[in-house]
């Protein structure tokens, strides 16, 4: 059932839309297994959107959905207005695992995109191209200040980054392409908690300032409160309850002036927190009496 605290976002303009969504896929004997179940979402331009939910309840899916990767087996997807029918280039993603090129400079990498788009329709060898190139060169620079590099880790492989670093490279790839919305796949959670708060601030502090679509996958519900506005809480799909949609939860979040790292202390942040967790446990398939899942529930990290 899904909790009636939903979002107002009449007055903007819909860049997400899912209607109806259902994916399913042959499971052997067993028949049909079901991971999202009729779906509906509507979300706006400007949103950052947080799917929080346990494993095997289709956060996962509902990104590669909206990217064009995946088709569902029942509704429709549209991204501006337009049906997704293929990957999408209006969608920037970043994925757990850094997606760099192995064999290009972290300036390299940020670039490619944007050059290999810009080179099929003037080539490599017109004069615009070069005054394009220095143009993005700055603008690259810029984001991979903004977000935490310096000046030396310009030239540098990502062999030679540490696991933060690589991820950092990771977003400003996918932002320098200006993406109307921005995909992330549990992008912080192969990360040290340090690293992590540091890269939770910079993207908030990104997406403030540029205002993207966000829709953001996590299983932490600290993180997911912390870095949205909108929380959508999706529960793994019964097959006993053929018909029903898995949206648990769809509501605004309160938002705040406080920086992250002193919001997260604050007693209405708790309140919220302690309200999600048990909802989310409750519409888990984790059993009351089991001690490894009392502790995943208090920790704040859906398994």
């Amino acid at each position: 059932m899904v909790d009636d605290i939903a979002p107002d976002s009449v007055l903007r303009r819909t860049e997400i839309a899912l209607r109806d969504v259902s994916v399913s896929y042959q499971s052997g004997k067993e028949g049909r297994k079901t991971v999202l179940s009729r779906l509906n979402l509507k979300v706006a331009a400007g949103e950052f959107v947080v799917i929080l939910g346990e494993t095997g309840c289709g956060k996962s899916t509902l990104l590669r959905l909206i990217l064009g990767q995946e088709f569902p087996t029942e509704g429709a997807i549209e991204v501006d207005g337009k049906p997704v029918t293929q990957i999408d280039a209006r969608c920037g993603y970043v994925p757990q695992k850094y997606s760099l090129f192995p064999d290009r400079t972290v300036l390299g990498n940020v670039m490619y995109g944007p050059e290999n788009a810009k080179s099929r329709f003037v080539g490599r060898f017109r004069p615009s191209f070069f005054a394009f190139r220095r143009t993005l060169r700055a603008e690259a620079e810029e984001f991979l200040m903004g977000m935490g590099l310096r000046a030396q880790d310009m030239h540098k492989y990502p062999h030679q980054l540490s696991g933060g670093m690589q991820q950092r490279v990771a977003i400003a790839q996918a932002l320098l392409m200006h993406p109307p919305v921005l995909l992330l796949d549990e992008a912080f959670s192969a990360l040290d908690p340090s690293t992590r708060s540091s890269l939770q601030e910079q993207l908030r502090a990104v997406w403030l300032e540029s205002k993207p679509t966000v829709v953001f996958v996590t299983h932490n519900t600290s993180e997911a409160l912390l870095l949205g506005t909108r929380l959508i809480l999706l529960g793994r799909h019964g097959e006993d309850r053929m018909g029903e949609t898995n949206l648990v939860l769809d509501m605004e979040i309160p938002q705040s002036q406080l920086p992250l790292s002193a919001r997260i202390r604050a007693r209405e942040f708790q309140d919220l927190l302690e309200y999600v967790k048990q909802l989310a446990y409750k519409s888990s398939s984790l059993h009351a009496d089991d001690p490894v899942a009392d502790r995943i529930v208090e920790e704040g990290n859906l398994a």
